[in-house]
């Protein structure tokens, strides 16, 4: 159960190298977390980031059990055999949904199973694991379920359309899950976070208005206190994207890429 400052005591994070879902289970972990399990792709990357959240933990003086999981989310035919086995071990207070590709969009366009498998990625199997997370947090009775979105998915631009559109799906099924789960106990958070500088985004030009995982995982943990329905990373972003949601289109197909 979450502390009576709100703060989860256990953390399940699906995409268990992400640099965001890594910062913000550092967060938590300066608070009162006490089990996380890491969710990915099996291999060297995935094992480093457990070895580096104990770490961290063990120089903190605090016991933190750090698990990992095999997690694919191209496979969602193994998504409710793996996370339920998850469930099984004791309640979760939070899941982080923080997998995702950008893709190459130029390279997409012109070869379609590419685009198909950002999609798949971004969106299907985030619907796949976010429906059976969220129907185990709805038979415990508590927990959140935040969702890392994107600015990218309120209006989809021409330099990105295929992700822009996969984390529009992403994000319209995030809110729609939201509200059937009203009344349940269950918290679901969507985080619109806009350029962040990460391995993911290495070699791009920044945008404006770029973050950092960290401050994008500052914005989660205070999300998830006041429990909020929808953060912005930065809050700037959100009159920003007002804007533009409301421009013509004649005037949104000339901004910059």
């Amino acid at each position: 159960m979450k502390d009576a400052f709100g703060s989860p005591q256990s953390v399940l994070v699906l995409g268990g190298t992400s640099e965001i879902a890594l910062a913000t289970v550092r967060r938590f972990m300066a608070r009162r977390t006490r089990t996380v399990w890491l969710a990915g792709r099996q291999g060297p990357r995935l094992d480093a980031a457990a070895a580096g959240l104990r770490d961290e933990a063990a120089a903190h003086g605090a016991q933190v059990g750090v698990r990992t999981v095999p997690f694919d989310a191209l496979a969602p035919e193994t998504h409710e055999e793996v996370l339920e086995k998850v469930f099984a071990e004791g309640d979760i207070d939070l899941v982080l949904v923080a997998f995702g590709v950008l893709g190459d969009q130029t390279a997409d366009e012109h070869d379609p199973m590419a685009a198909v498998r950002v999609t798949r990625t971004n969106y299907t199997g985030a619907v796949s694991a976010g429906l059976v997370c969220a129907n185990a947090l709805r038979a415990q009775g508590h927990g959140s379920l935040v969702v890392l979105s994107s600015v990218a998915g309120e209006r989809a631009r021409r330099a990105n359309f295929i992700y822009g559109s996969s984390k529009a799906g992403l994000d319209a099924f995030t809110q729609g899950l939201g509200d059937a789960l009203h009344g349940s106990g269950v918290h679901v958070l969507v985080v619109r976070p806009g350029f962040v500088h990460t391995r993911m985004t290495e070699g791009r030009p920044p945008a404006p208005l770029s973050t950092t995982p960290g401050a994008v995982a500052d914005a989660i943990a205070h999300g998830v206190r006041r429990r909020a329905r929808t953060v912005w990373v930065p809050a700037a972003l959100g009159p920003v994207m007002s804007v533009l949601r409301h421009l013509p289109r004649p005037l949104f197909r000339r901004l910059p890429g």
